[in-house]
This record gives structure tokens, C-alpha cells and sequence, in this order.
């Protein structure tokens, strides 16, 4: 049976350096149980507790279940990599010391630090992406983060896709699978990144399940969208004008990717992720409405 979570950057907690005050971790928490989710992600390091027992008092005691971390990397600088492998590999440690062998690591390109695609989020085109020989270099790195994780604490990894990194169109997430170790590497599938970078969430799905080890649920709003392309927005600038919308208002057509998942038998967590910068909305409200829209559909 899948089960639904949220995450910590539907309350505005994200891993760039951002203008404005977040929630805590407990009103975080204690707002997802009162909205009805059942898991979440970590947050950045350091948003909750970095002892693993503590961690797992705050996130039993409210009865969720931890499911993974993302972990942000420059994986096109190999000189990157060996931190790389030391920030997921503690994370993995505290995941797995306080939830056992149930989250990933989500691994990402470090996201929102490269100019050329932070200010082209939604329109990208292949002079903006990898060469052939920094491909090699991205995906040995993802292969060595995934293979050391495994090693030292037993966890899997799967790499999030994102908008603003140089994994975001269908074509390089083609690539990056292509290129990376099956048994090692899945994928996180975020459907609303998927559909802001020019896919279809049910196409990947079919083409490539076997990867599919996690899945954000994220909408897309074709209005403000087409606005971001029309008006040169950079990835932030779409944020804050609700590219990522409540579930139901935008794209993705929710009622077939779950019955997809459910053809093809997935049982893991579905993950809400509305990102939105820190102060944004009302959070706990988005939240309830999401929860609402899933359980009309199923969930």
C-alpha cells in the first residue's frame, strides 16, 4: 500500500541560501500530523536533530516515519566529490541510526549555483548542458556517493532530478541513467520538476520503472509557467510566483500517475513536495488541501 508524506520544503525549509525565516522543526512536524501525512524527509542538516536517537524521538513520537535526506553535490567538479561522498555518508549514518534501513539518500546536483541554469530553469537547451567528459565526471560521482552510502550504511540512493541543476530535462535524465550503475543509483522521480523541465511524469514512468525507487509528488502550473518562459524568470523568481501549485491546480495529471504506480506495483512513498522560499503562503493550509485532493484520488 502506498503511503503518503510531505517534506520540509513545502514549509519553505530548502537547501539554498534564501532571504526570510522558515518554521521550526517541530511546528514542521506537528503540522504534517495534523494535516494527516504519514512520513517525511530530513530537511537540511541541521534543521532537526543531528544525534540519531533524538532524531528518532522527534519523528516516532509523532508517529511518522523518516524516508531520506537530500543531499546536494557539485558532481561536475570531481574535485567536489570526496565531500561529496563524507556529507552523504554522515546523513546516511543519521537516517539509518534513527529509522534503520527504510530512507534514502537523495542525492542532486548542488542546485541554484550555476548561473547558465538557474537563470534558465524551464527552458533549457543543450549548449547549457554537460559536455561527454563532464557527463563521465557527473556520473562517476553519483556512482561513488551511491556505492559508498550502500557500503557504510546499507542505505540505497536515488538522484532528484531539479530545475537549476544540470539534471533537469528528460534528455539528461536519459543520460545520467545511462551513464550510472543500476544496482547502485534509482531515480527520484519529482513530477513537477519533471513537467517544468519539458517531460510528462507517465512517460518516464513507463520507460524506466525499474529505476523508480522514490516519488515526489509536485505540481506545475501551466500559467505560471508559460509566464517564466515568456518573461526570462530565473528558477527562484518561478518559485515565488507559484510554479509549484497545490496538487490538482497545475499539469500533472495526478489520477494517471497513481494508477500507473499502481500497475506497476509500486509500494513505496509518495512524497509532497510544494517547495516554496521561506515565509511564503500558508504552508499548514497547502498542506491540508493536498492531503484532501490525494485522499480524492485515492490516496
Amino acid at each position: 500500500m502506498i503511503k503518503v508524506a510531505n517534506a520540509p520544503c513545502s514549509w519553505g525549509v530548502l537547501e539554498f541560501e534564501l532571504e526570510g525565516e522558515a518554521a521550526g522543526y517541530q511546528q514542521v512536524l506537528d503540522e504534517m500530523v495534523e494535516t494527516h501525512y504519514a512520513g517525511t524527509e530530513l530537511g537540511d542538516w541541521g534543521f532537526m536533530p543531528t544525534d540519531p536517537a533524538q532524531l528518532r524521538e522527534v519523528i516516532h513520537s509523532r508517529g511518522l516515519t523518516l524516508l531520506g535526506a537530500f543531499v546536494p553535490v557539485m558532481l561536475k567538479d570531481p574535485a567536489a566529490h570526496a565531500a561529496g561522498v563524507e556529507l552523504a555518508v554522515r546523513t546516511a549514518r543519521l537516517l539509518a541510526g534513527a529509522e534503520g534501513d527504510i530512507p534514502f539518500i537523495v542525492l542532486a546536483d548542488d542546485n541554484g549555483k550555476i548561473p547558465v541554469r538557474t537563470q534558465n530553469a524551464g527552458r533549457i537547451t543543450p549548449e547549457m548542458g554537460l559536455s561527454q567528459e563532464e557527463w563521465k565526471i557527473f556520473a562517476e560521482g553519483a556512482n561513488r556517493v551511491a556505492a559508498a552510502v550502500k557500503q557504510e550504511t546499507g542505505l540505497r540512493t536515488v538522484f532528484h532530478h531539479h530545475c537549476a541543476g544540470y539534471v533537469e530535462t528528460p534528455a539528461e535524465i536519459e543520460t545520467l541513467l545511462s551513464l550510472t550503475d543500476p544496482s547502485l543509483l534509482g531515480l527520484c522521480l519529482d513530477t513537477g520538476h519533471y513537467r517544468f523541465g519539458g517531460g510528462d511524469p507517465l512517460t518516464v514512468l513507463r520507460q524506466h520503472a525499474d529505476r523508480i525507487w522514490h516519488v515526489h509528488f509536485k505540481d506545475c502550473h501551466p500559467e505560471a509557467a508559460a509566464k517564466s518562459r515568456a518573461e526570462g524568470w530565473d528558477y527562484f523568481a518561478s518559485v515565488r510566483n507559484g510554479i509549484f501549485c497545490d496538487l490538482g491546480q497545475g499539469e500533472v495529471d495526478f489520477p494517471a500517475v497513481k494508477a500507473e504506480l499502481d500497475r506497476l506495483g509500486y509500494n513505496g512513498w509518495i512524497v509532497v513536495e510544494q517547495d516554496v522560499l521561506p515565509g511564503m503562503g500558508k504552508p499548514k493550509e497547502s498542506a491540508q488541501r493536498n492531503r484532501s485532493y490525494l485522499a480524492s484520488i485515492g490516496l
